[in-house]
């Protein structure tokens, strides 16, 4: 066979799947248009050609394994998770690991982790083919292998997280916790909470057109809350609804599960989230949510905090009248809302005291969303891939369904909250979102309530005690939680320490996961701490910081 058509011989093959590879893995991880990934790969193989990588003088041929196969694979997943979701948090694939990942609706990204998988094995194989040819790449790729490890970040949060066992104070967020009250309270409102998937308040920003404008018109009723920025391990479905209910960031059980080759039981039951201080109240409670309550850990988490009523797909589609109406996902937001307005029906038609529902869409769910019929006949076709169309469809919905209730009257007395669950992960506007200064949606409706916009330096973490507040529930010192209510002058943590001291803080901590997951832990520590104990303060802490424990 000729030199130039023989694989044996020529190196063309193996520089075009790694140039290629190169190339795509450089704009996933940075700004650059898609299309310069041709030109990386091109001046890769002229590099490569230019110096007879695979072909050198001399050459001596070796059958060896490189040092670089591990590193370019756990470089390869770091790359593939960049892709799908934007931002890689740990958390997130811990969490997901021991709380399951049954009945998901990401079919397209299981197909994107084969494509994956099958280039990797192609750049494997294409760097031991020119590692066994070239004495100079058998030398050099194993520097290529300490570069692909030191700078992997993957292996460095790990590394944060590890090193937590060893920190000298791993009990800071701790201490500063506040366990919500749980005392009576007479005439508080019902309770109307919608977690909108991935719609941020940033696509407010001009640059997104009108997309947002029906929950901007939403905020101009009631109370809009901005600066609500997002902390570590609260950047995924069920960490948002935590951080907001419960006024912690949710950090994965990890070794404290009993039995680690098992599903989680319970979701941070050591802690009591709005479920447990409704519930003592004598509110009815009830969730319904589009997609399955087995993924995640939904169901586990809302059951364990003592909600009456856990609906998602599975218990919904056979109520509907046309079952084959449902997204890879589960049900249309046009079918949730259906059912979520039946609920709140039955709800207020029992009179049996005051009732809280909670429910979660699923039209802005990255990467472009799932816009239902109902947006289709208004906004005409989807191109399947415009994020801005869901963004519209999304917030359009939601403030029809808004506007439904209050004309049956069934708002009345009740506090209605938007907000998103948590930012959102890469979609078709990705650079232009990341360009911006991001925070989440958080409105609040009622009687009462006066229109007006508040700027605060805060995290979901807050959501959850200015939720109480704004319904007259008991709150000691304005806080719950890690969280400080919104509407009082009480300073949040990302107001004194500021967002990234938090979220180094978080990496160090183990006392508030031992919390968090109390009654899963294998051993406990040692000693429970008082009350007065978990609020005392270093030295460090009482020169550097705001009288925030009292």
């Amino acid at each position: 066979m000729p030199p130039l058509t023989s694989l044996k011989l020529t190196p063309w093959l193996p520089l075009l799947i790694i140039g290629f590879s190169l190339g795509y893995a450089v704009t996933v991880l940075t700004r650059l248009p898609w299309w310069t990934l041709f030109f990386i790969a091109f001046l890769w193989m002229g590099i490569g050609l230019k110096l007879r990588w695979g072909t050198p003088v001399n050459a001596r041929y070796r059958a060896v394994w490189p040092w670089s196969l591990l590193p370019i694979s756990l470089f390869g997943i770091y790359v593939y998770l960049a892709d799908s979701f934007g931002n890689v948090d740990l958390g997130a694939v811990f969490f997901h690991l021991q709380a399951g990942m049954a009945e998901h609706g990401g079919a397209g990204k299981m197909f994107l982790a084969v494509f994956y998988t099958l280039i990797v094995l192609a750049v494997l194989v294409s760097v031991t083919w020119i590692t066994r040819h070239d004495q100079r790449w058998r030398l050099l790729e194993r520097f290529i292998a300490i570069a692909l490890l030191a700078g992997n970040p993957l292996l460095y949060g790990l590394g944060q997280r590890s090193a937590a066992i060893v920190t000298d104070d791993g009990a800071w967020l701790d201490r500063r916790y506040m366990a919500p009250p749980t005392e009576d309270q007479i005439d508080a409102p019902n309770l109307l909470l919608m977690y909108l998937e991935s719609i941020e308040r940033t696509y407010s920003h001009e640059m997104f057109g009108d997309a947002y404008a029906d929950l901007e018109a939403l905020g101009e009723r009631g109370i809009a809350f901005e600066g609500i920025r997002q902390m570590e391990n609260t950047g995924w479905t069920m960490a948002g609804m935590i951080a907001s209910q419960c006024g912690v960031p949710l950090m994965p059980a990890g070794l404290l599960h009993d039995s680690q080759f098992e599903p989680l039981s319970q979701v941070v039951p050591g802690v009591d989230c709005l479920g447990d201080v409704l519930a003592a109240q004598g509110y009815r409670l009830s969730y319904l949510g589009g997609a399955s309550t087995q993924f995640a850990g939904k169901g586990l988490f809302y059951r364990g905090h003592q909600f009456d009523t856990v609906k998602g797909k599975e218990e919904l589609a056979p109520e509907m009248d046309d079952p084959d109406y449902v997204n890879s996902w589960g049900l249309y937001d046009d079918t949730l809302y259906d059912f979520t307005a039946r609920e709140i029906r039955r709800l207020s038609e029992e009179d049996n005291g005051p009732w809280a529902v909670v429910n979660l869409s699923i039209a802005g769910h990255a990467p472009s969303g799932f816009p239902s019929q109902t947006c289709l006949d208004r906004q005409g076709d989807f191109d399947g891939q415009d994020i801005l169309y869901s963004v519209e469809c999304s917030a359009r919905q939601a403030r029809d369904f808004i506007e439904q209730l209050e004309q049956e009257g069934l708002l009345d007395n009740t506090l209605v909250v938007v907000l998103s669950d948590h930012l959102t992960m890469r979609v078709s506007v990705w650079d232009q979102l990341t360009a911006l200064d991001r925070d989440n949606t958080f409105i609040m409706l009622g009687e009462g309530i006066t229109p007006r916009r508040i700027r605060r330096d805060a995290t979901m973490l807050d959501v959850f005690p200015t939720i109480l507040d704004a319904m007259d529930l008991p709150l000691y010192d304005n806080r719950a939680g890690l969280g400080a209510s919104l509407l009082s002058d009480k300073p949040t943590l990302v107001e004194v320490h500021g967002l990234n001291v938090l979220n180094e803080r978080l990496r160090e901590e183990t006392a508030l996961q031992h919390r968090l997951w109390d009654g899963l832990a294998p051993q406990r520590r040692d000693s429970e701490e008082s009350p007065a104990e978990q609020v005392t303060e270093t030295p460090a802490d009482q020169a550097n910081e705001m009288d925030i424990m009292r």
